[in-house]
Formats: structure tokens, sequence, C-alpha cells
């Protein structure tokens, strides 16, 4: 099986040296030297989120990507996701096809609800129209990337007429649907022809099998040809199991007490903490033949072609960041192969 491993960051403010978070402009300029890193690495994609809140530093991916594609060669860059609820389509389509331009053809796009709404008043959208924006937006984004003229007509945007949308890519763009694992989106995503992004952040992965099953079976219900379909989940990777969790699990709770703070979750724990470590949870984190295994365990279960690690968790240090994408492209994605290739 011929997989992909790829990272994903928000761009999470993270502690420095001394202890104290660094300003959100050298997080941003972090993510750009933890891409370089791992397109050196021989990784295969390296997506960046989009939020508008203080512990998150970028608002702006198609940005950092654009500085980003300035200096990798290799790896294919896109977001992580676009919330595209609170966006324009045409602006989505415009910003990634220049970025597509700068990185030669490596940009893709990931589009999603996202899981905060801070951009909804942001832009002066109303929530209760959650729903109807994803779904028209997303119509639209679909158009635009035929790249030939739109006459489109919805509820929340102005009409166009036979618009023509620039600059035009060499080669077109892939586009991804980032689900959370309601049944609704992954239909929408095949409906569309849309691949397919899961987003498992808790439980154990396998149970995601009947959306990956559902995802093909309403492909060819919709005669869409075959696409893929990836994983995305939280981790961190240590030279030992016991490094690892020390070193992530101050991130995690860091990052799951200030979010539950404002949803009114319990304060996140250890013993949660190593459960998710564990083969019945979503975060992998541990050694590299650890994660390895955790990895191909997933990608056999579901059949998946790409694995996207979300890499930065809360106010992880910058220099273990840098740590773990070096023993994910050096140990963890040839180990992946391997393990792959033996279960046949």
């Amino acid at each position: 099986m011929d997989i992909e491993l790829g990272l994903d960051t928000f761009g999470d403010v993270t502690r420095g040296a001394d202890g104290e978070l660094i300003s959100h402009a050298q997080t941003i300029r972090n993510v750009v030297a933890q891409a370089q890193l791992a397109d050196e690495v021989g990784l295969h994609f390296f997506g960046v989120g989009e939020h508008h809140r203080r512990d998150f530093a970028v608002s702006s991916p198609e940005t950092v990507l654009a500085a980003i594609a300035a200096t990798t060669t290799r790896i294919r860059i896109g977001s992580a996701v676009t919330v595209l609820s609170s966006d324009d389509p045409v602006r989505v389509f415009e910003r990634f096809a220049t970025l597509d331009a700068l990185s030669n053809g490596r940009a893709e796009v990931v589009a999603g609800r996202g899981s905060f709404v801070e951009s909804f008043p942001l832009f002066g959208y109303d929530l209760r129209d959650y729903e109807a924006l994803f779904e028209e937006k997303l119509d639209l984004l679909v158009r635009l990337l035929r790249e030939e003229p739109v006459t489109w007509t919805g509820t929340m945007r102005p009409a166009l007429d036979s618009a023509d949308v620039f600059p035009k890519t060499e080669h077109g763009m892939p586009l991804w649907v980032g689900v959370g694992g309601s049944p609704e989106s992954v239909v929408r995503a095949a409906r569309h022809g849309a691949r397919l992004m899961l987003a498992i952040i808790g439980g154990a992965p396998r149970r995601f099998a009947p959306f990956v099953d559902l995802y093909r079976r309403s492909l060819a219900s919709f005669e869409k040809p075959d696409l893929p379909v990836a994983v995305h989940s939280p981790g961190h990777v240590a030279e030992t199991d016991e490094q690892a969790w020390e070193e992530a699990y101050p991130g995690f709770q860091a990052m799951h007490d200030t979010i539950g703070a404002e949803r009114g979750w319990p304060p996140y724990s250890r013993m949660r903490f190593q459960h998710e470590v564990g083969p019945e949870g979503a975060v992998y984190a541990g050694s590299p033949e650890t994660v390895a295994r955790k990895i191909a365990d997933t990608v056999r279960a579901l059949g998946v072609q790409r694995f996207d690690l979300k890499y930065a968790t809360g106010t992880m240090p910058h220099e273990l960041m840098m740590k773990s994408i070096e023993l994910y492209g050096t140990r963890v994605l040839p180990r992946v192969r391997e393990l792959l290739a033996e279960a046949g």
C-alpha cells in the first residue's frame, strides 16, 4: 500500500525557553521553519489551520503557506482547514490558485466548517446559518475549481453570471473536505466529488471504518471516480514512549483546559491522556516504533491513503516539535511502509 504521511498545525502559541508564551509573530516564523524541515525529511503534506483567537497565531493560512512555498521544493501544502462557511469561495479560489503558482502546483484546498465559531461574528455571519452557509459555499467552490466561467445563484451571497475567476492554475487543484464524523458530511463530500479528510481526535480510530465505507459507496452512487481518504489525528514523536508522553502531556492539558473552560468540559487528566495514547485512543504519541505501528494499524483498519499527524498541540515548545518532525519523517515514515508491506 502506497501510504503518504503529512503534518498539520494550527499554529498553537507555544512557550519559549524561559517558560513564557512567545509572540504570534515568532510562532508564525516557527511554523515556516517546521514546514521546511518536513520538506527536508521527505514528508508528503503540510497543512496550516485557520483560527481567529489568541491561542492560535494563524488567521491567514494562505499567507503562511506562501512563505512555505517559497522555501520548500517537494512537499504539498494546504489548509487544515479553510473555514469556508465564513469566507468567500471566489476569494478562496483566487488565494489558493496564487499559492499553487508560487509552489509550482503543490497547493491543496482543505475546506471545512471548523470547530470554532469566532470567524462568524468577526466577518458578519449568523451562526443560525451554519449548515446552509457551508453547503452553499462548497457548491460554489466546487464549480470554481473547474476553472470555467461560472453562472450561479444562491441565498448567502450575490449571484454570479458567467464569472471567470483568475489566476488559472496549470494543472488544477485537489479539494478535500474535512469531516468530524457525521454521515451527512461524508455523503456531501462524495456528492461534490471531493476527497475525504477524517478528523479523528478521540476514541478508537477503527470506529470510523463505516464512514469510509459510506464514502466509497456514495462516490459510486453519484458516479464519481474513486478518491483518496486521509486521517488527521494529534500526536508527538520522541525517542521513547515515556519521553513522548512527558513532552506531550502539558500541551494537551493546556489546550484542552483552555477550550474546555469555554465549552464546559471537565478538566483534562493524565488518565485520559494515557488512554488516548493507547491502542483504543486517537493520540499517536510515543517512540517511532509505537507511532508507526499505530499509524499502520489505522491505515489497515480504514483503508486510507494518507495520514496527517497534528504535531502541534497547545504550548509544546518549538524545539520539541522540530525533533518530532525529524523522527516522523526519518523513522516513522519508512517503518510504516515496512509494516504495511509485511502485512501484504
